[in-house]
C-alpha cells in the first residue's frame, strides 16, 4: 500500500523542498560560476529502477580541465582539480541537491539505494541478489546513513537489501532524518572514492567541456 503513496510523497516533498531551497540553489549557482569556469551542473549515467539508465544531476565540483574519464584515485594530486566551491559542496553533500529534479522527473525517489554508476558491475550484481535493483534509487538511503563511502560493496548491497525488505513510511522517515545527522557529523565521507577500490575507480566526475 505504501509503495502507491511513496511517489506522491516524493513529488510533494520535492516541490516543497525546491521552493524552500530556491534561495540556496541561487547562492550555490552564483558561487560555482564565480569560483570557476564551466557549467553549473553535470550529468552522470546511472542505473535506475529495473537497471534502466538515466542521467543523474549534480552541481559541478571539479575544474573543466580535469582529465576526462580518469578515475579520481588515478589522478596525480586529485585535490588540485576540485574547486574551492566543490570542496564545500562535497563536504556538505549540497552537490546532490539538483537530484530533486531527478525525483520530480520520476527517475529517483527521496529514499532508496543510491544509484550505481553504469559501470559499477560488482555493486549492480550484488544488489541483484537482494532485489535492490527493482526499486527506485534514492537521494539518500539506509546504506548512506550506515557508512556511505566507507562501506565495501557487499555490505552496501546487503544494507540496500534490508531497505527493500523493510520499505515503509516509518523506515523512510528514519533514513530521511538519519541523513541530516550523518551530514552534520560528516560520517563515512571518503574523498575521491569509497571503501571499495573497484567502486572508487568509478566515482569520478566527468565534466562536459
Amino acid at each position: 500500500m505504501y509503495l502507491k503513496v511513496k511517489r506522491l510523497v516524493d513529488v510533494l516533498l520535492s516541490l516543497i523542498g525546491l521552493i524552500i531551497l530556491s534561495p540556496v540553489f541561487l547562492i550555490l549557482v552564483i558561487g560555482i560560476k564565480l569560483d570557476s569556469r564551466g557549467p553549473v551542473l553535470f550529468k552522470q549515467k546511472r542505473v535506475g529502477i529495473n537497471k534502466m539508465y538515466f542521467n543523474l544531476l549534480k552541481f559541478r565540483t571539479m575544474r573543466i580541465d580535469t582529465p576526462k574519464d580518469t578515475p579520481t584515485h588515478l589522478l596525480k594530486d586529485p585535490e588540485q582539480y576540485i574547486t574551492r566551491m566543490g570542496k564545500f559542496l562535497r563536504k556538505t553533500s549540497l552537490d546532490e541537491l539538483p537530484q530533486i529534479l531527478n525525483i520530480l522527473g520520476g527517475s529517483m525517489s527521496i529514499i532508496g539505494p543510491r544509484p550505481a554508476l553504469w559501470n559499477q558491475y560488482d555493486l549492480i550484481a550484488e544488489r541483484e541478489k537482494y532485489g535492490a535493483n527493482d526499486v527506485f534509487p534514492g537521494l539518500t538511503g539506509w546504506a548512506q546513513i550506515k557508512g556511505r563511502d566507507e562501506l565495501p560493496i557487499d555490505v552496501k548491497a546487503r544494507l540496500d537489501g534490508e531497505y527493500v525488505q523493510n520499505i515503509s513510511f516509518g523506515f523512510d522517515a528514519k533514513c530521511f532524518f538519519g541523513t541530516f545527522i550523518s551530514v552534520i557529523k560528516g560520517d563515512g565521507v571518503v574523498e575521491g572514492g569509497t571503501g571499495d577500490e573497484k567502486e572508487a575507480a568509478s566515482e569520478k566526475e566527468t565534466v562536459s567541456k
